[in-house]
């Protein structure tokens, strides 16, 4: 069954608007998280986890970056909208601050052989 990789993301505004909506309960949203993880144990490859701080590696070196990462997991599913459909009403959105998470599949290596 093909792979997805979610890349839960956020940013410092969703966080305002989560806020200000009194949408953020850490306690419910573990819970929920949790609720979902059972839900999809089947099709959870790597449950991932929470994403820190970044450096940038490139041609001029290393770098301190920011970017809206903020967790990731790997998940299997009959293709790639299917994956998506997953993450509808997801705790990432319900009881966090979630900006939106972003699902894409996880392709073979070209030459791999791998399927």
């Amino acid at each position: 069954m093909p792979k997805f990789l979610a890349i839960y993301t956020g940013t410092a505004t969703a966080t305002e608007k989560a806020q200000a909506a009194g949408r953020i309960d850490q306690a419910a949203g573990m819970t929920a998280w949790g609720e979902w993880m059972e839900t999809n144990a089947a099709r959870v490859v790597d449950p991932g986890g929470p994403l820190g701080k970044t450096k940038k590696v490139g041609p001029d070196g290393i770098a301190d970056i920011t970017n809206t990462a903020a967790a990731y997991v790997i998940v299997e599913a009959a293709d790639h909208q299917a994956a998506a459909e997953m993450f509808r009403n997801h705790a990432h959105f319900t009881h966090f601050p979630g900006e939106g998470v972003e699902v894409m599949p996880i392709l073979e290596t070209p030459g791999s052989g791998a399927k």
